[in-house]
């Protein structure tokens, strides 16, 4: 253990123990937090085109589709006629906004947080194949940071910090489904 002398006194510099635990939950709770916001910003603007990424004629509340955008004309690469065969499919606007909307909501909430890491994992990993090479790197890039990051938010229990995860996990739908947790 590392320390200092300061006034005759001597000061604890390590960053471990139940400050730097109690600090570090307050960190990841806020990751948590502006992933969800990430999450349901994206949800939101395709839903009512706030003019971000999405202009207003193109929201899908105005008849425009989520994902014929980007999977009809952004995607390059090895997966470009997988991604093209059904962008502006009914099923996959659906699937994809639902899965914005959720993985969103529960981050924020801190709630649902293994099957948030996993759809949201599951979700960016496909964005990442889209995208294939990535504009400023061989392989890397924010998608599977994120991707990375959401499963280790979950693996920390990170919804329990400035979130209902403690709460929900005590639920009698979450005692009887765990995986839900």
């Amino acid at each position: 253990m590392a320390t200092l002398a300061h006034g005759g006194a001597r000061t604890d510099t390590t960053t471990t123990g139940p400050k730097a635990a109690n600090a570090s939950r307050y960190v990841f709770a806020g990751v948590r937090i502006a992933l969800g916001w990430v999450f349901l910003w994206a949800f939101l603007d395709k839903l009512f085109g706030l003019g971000h990424e999405t202009a207003e004629k193109a929201a899908w509340i105005n008849g425009g589709s989520p994902t014929n955008g980007f999977l009809g004309r952004a995607v390059a690469g090895p997966f470009k006629d997988f991604y093209h065969s059904f962008a502006g499919a009914g099923w996959a606007d659906w699937l994809f906004m639902l899965g914005l909307l959720g993985i969103g909501v529960a981050l924020i909430l801190g709630i649902g947080m293994r099957v948030a890491a996993v759809a949201g994992a599951l979700l960016l990993v496909l964005m990442w194949t889209a995208v294939l090479p990535p504009e400023n790197n061989p392989f890397m890039d924010d998608h599977l940071i994120y991707a990375g990051t959401i499963v280790g938010l979950a693996l920390t229990q990170a919804g329990n910090t400035l979130g209902l995860g403690t709460w929900w996990g005590k639920t009698a739908l979450v005692s009887r489904a765990p995986w839900l947790k």
